[in-house]
């Protein structure tokens, strides 16, 4: 039991060290910027790429102590990261990159929650 609180609370603290961050560096990348990561140069989307994989390494483990389906965890995880990237390459899209990012990292932000969706539709095993 004890041991078990311990690790719950190691997830929660976890998850907190990841999304607290991500979604610093995804909303306010430039305050994340001049109080965190100082490396030269300032890059915009480089944070918000930052934030969306954060974000879902974050969800990820907050999903684990719900969910006991390993799959369906990563699903989440992998999921919030990839929608949370198509968002900044639709709002980034006038620094650079390929015309074709928003389109290519939005399918497969597509394709995993649709898969995410078909997993929870057949696997209904909650904790």
């Amino acid at each position: 039991m004890v041991k078990d609180r311990v690790v719950i609370a190691t997830v929660v603290v976890g998850a907190a060290a990841f999304v607290v961050p991500g979604a610093w560096a995804f909303f306010w990348p430039r305050s994340f910027y001049d109080n965190v990561a100082l490396f030269e140069p300032y890059n915009t989307h480089l944070f918000h790429d930052l934030g969306a994989f954060q974000l879902g390494i974050g969800v990820a483990l907050l999903a684990s102590l719900l969910w006991r389906d390993a799959l369906f965890v990563a699903l989440v995880g992998a999921s919030t990261a990839a929608v949370v990237h198509a968002v900044s390459h639709v709002q980034d899209r006038d620094l650079g990159g390929r015309e074709s990012d928003p389109w290519t990292v939005g399918a497969i932000a597509v394709v995993l929650v649709l898969a995410l969706v078909l997993r929870s539709l057949t696997h209904k095993e909650k904790r």
